[in-house]
């Protein structure tokens, strides 16, 4: 009686599913229902703690107050972009960020959320 002995075992591949797109759209605020009532409740407080979260000062955000199109949000827009090889512009960025700033943040901070915690598959090959 002959016995194999299999001297390799199978190795996990993992896989990341890394994007040049937001994983959420500008109006997709109510996929997380709490960052959206407190955006919705007390932006200012929700966009110091977006900045934070971001590695930027906290009070950044309240030099927004003094720009025609908000500079703050603009530049932190432009730099998850950035960070994320997020493909776009900064005429995109500065239109969005004047017309549509609560949930520009909405998006930042869902962005950030998101690539902080990447979803991973593994699959088992032999």
């Amino acid at each position: 009686m002959t016995t194999n002995l299999v001297m390799t075992q199978p190795q996990p591949y993992v896989m990341s599913a890394v994007s040049n797109q937001w994983t959420s759209d500008i109006c997709d605020c109510c996929e997380d229902l709490p960052m959206c009532c407190l955006a919705c409740w007390c932006l200012p407080c929700f966009t110091c703690k977006t900045s934070y979260e971001a590695g930027e000062c906290v009070c950044l955000p309240l030099l927004d107050a003094y720009g025609c199109i908000p500079p703050m949000t603009t530049s932190l827009r432009v730099a998850v972009r950035t960070r994320y090889g997020i493909e776009g512009s900064i005429c995109k960025d500065c239109v969005l960020s004047y017309f549509c700033g609560p949930c520009t943040w909405c998006q930042i901070a869902r962005e950030i959320k998101t690539r902080k915690n990447p979803v991973f598959s593994v699959v088992i090959s032999r």
